[in-house]
């Protein structure tokens, strides 16, 4: 680590400064503990304290997670920071529960597992395999402290064979019992539906809440999305296997409060991590704001807190993209809701967007637009269901016919969470840049919240016009 880094990493963790939260963590060698930067233990000695940009590192150093600041709850890191692409992949797929072996990882990123291996040494300096096993330990830490959930339950939610193979590796790397992590925990059960889990959602303030939730009242859907004055639900279906969640702003604690029902836990991560990319919890502002600044917005003209609000799978995104084609928000949002109360299905919290097989398989005879933005839905939802991946590729989107670069742009960012996209042929986005003659690609890598900028600008115009 360069001195330089240090020192930012000591300024920050004197002045508790919720910026860097989660950006580095502080493993204390007295104790033996690692905490973020926030954490409200009185501070060490700088010379006790060594620094580490992932909790992985510092476990993999020896050291156990703060049961007070809990460091599992720290905004993660931009995925696209990293310093080499196979990696930051690589890390978000050892990530993933239910896991999925080294070997079959490394053939999905197109590596050997020797070569995905070496390159985790020598980046991040602990092994896929411990990188993964800390992710569910961590996973399974944060389980014990927010639920009422058995430990047989939560072993299996991490991804775990077993509660006693969950006890030993906790006992094995931290010292640590079920017991001594679990705190007081109230019983979140209610009679007939799935286990309530509650996670706290951390970002890096300043959050625009008011932005996003305005963005996300505007498209949504009728009986699977609410949106309130401070939250935001959704009934959601993950590999047939139906839930809800619930994100509660607090804007006091710099955090979302979120509660999530599930049928099976084992996909409790995954839906996790669709929530944080919805409400792009993990964004950092100061660099985005710098961005934006570079290429040509001054300071009043930037939306403060800007976020990217998601879409919570990528074939509801592409549906959305396609469906707002050439048309008004409002035109667009009207035709999503058609096509979902005629093709969803009822689970017990309400409806689900449908899946690609009903898109697929519908004449859409219900939806009023050109056949040919009809034949390009049915495509695109073919193509989703022909997949041997989650998403499928960029090209293999375009040779659809009646779909070109803004779908695909607009899919990208909303559905994937890309932060470096502009919408060129965004027409608002557009004649915002020329207005304002904006260098776009100064914006570079985070051109997708320029172009969020934009609309936003082109909304308070209108509205004070």
């Amino acid at each position: 680590m360069l001195q330089h880094d240090v020192e930012i990493y000591q300024a920050a963790r004197e002045s508790r400064d919720r910026r860097f939260d989660g950006k580095f963590f502080v493993a204390v060698k007295t104790t033996g503990i690692f905490c973020r930067p926030i954490c409200p233990a009185r501070l060490p000695a700088e010379q006790n304290v060594e620094y580490f940009t992932l909790a992985a590192q510092a476990i993999e150093n020896g050291y156990r997670p703060c049961l007070r600041c809990r460091p599992d709850s720290a905004p993660g890191s931009c995925a696209w920071h990293g310093v080499n692409t196979t990696v930051t992949r690589a890390q978000a797929l050892l990530s993933e529960i239910p896991i999925q072996s080294i070997e079959h990882i490394a053939s999905r990123l197109g590596v050997t597992s020797r070569y995905l291996n070496k390159l985790f040494s020598e980046y991040l300096g602990v092994t896929p395999k411990r990188f993964q096993l800390f992710n569910q330990l961590m996973l399974a830490k944060r389980l014990l402290q927010n639920s009422s959930l058995s430990v047989e339950i939560i072993a299996d939610a991490a991804g775990f064979a077993s509660a006693r193979r969950l006890q030993s590796l906790l006992q094995q790397h931290w010292k640590l019992t079920p017991t001594a992590i679990r705190k007081m925990v109230r019983d979140v059960s209610l009679p007939g539906l799935s286990p309530s889990v509650q996670i706290r959602l951390a970002y890096r303030p300043p959050y625009n809440w008011h932005w996003v939730r305005d963005f996300l009242a505007q498209r949504a859907i009728a009986g699977v999305e609410t949106v309130t004055e401070n939250s935001y639900s959704r009934v959601f279906e993950i590999n047939g296997v139906s839930g809800h969640a619930t994100a509660v702003h607090n804007a006091q604690h710099y955090a979302f409060d979120v509660e999530i029902r599930l049928d099976e836990l084992r996909y409790l991560y995954q839906v996790i991590r669709i929530i944080s990319r919805v409400l792009d919890v993990d964004a950092d502002p100061n660099p985005i704001s710098a961005a934006l600044k570079k290429s040509g917005l001054h300071s009043h003209q930037l939306c403060k807190g800007l976020r990217i609000p998601g879409a919570f799978s990528a074939f509801e995104a592409g549906c959305r993209a396609i469906l707002g084609q050439q048309v008004s928000l409002s035109a667009a949002t009207t035709q999503l809701n058609k096509l979902v109360s005629h093709l969803s299905k009822t689970v017990q919290y309400g409806a689900v967007f449908p899946d690609p097989v009903s898109v697929a398989s519908s004449d859409l005879s219900f939806l009023r637009m050109p056949e040919q933005r009809k034949r390009a839905l049915n495509a695109f939802a073919q193509l989703c269901c022909d997949s041997k991946v989650a998403t499928p590729t960029n090209d293999a989107i375009l040779n659809i016919k009646g779909i070109g670069n803004w779908t695909l742009n607009y899919f990208l960012v909303r559905g994937c969470g890309e932060p470096d996209i502009f919408l060129e042929n965004d027409l608002v986005a557009r004649n915002m840049a020329t207005k304002l003659q904006i260098k776009a690609d100064m914006a570079s890598p985070w051109r997708s919240y320029l172009t969020l900028n934009l609309w936003y600008l082109a909304a308070q115009e209108k509205q004070h016009a």
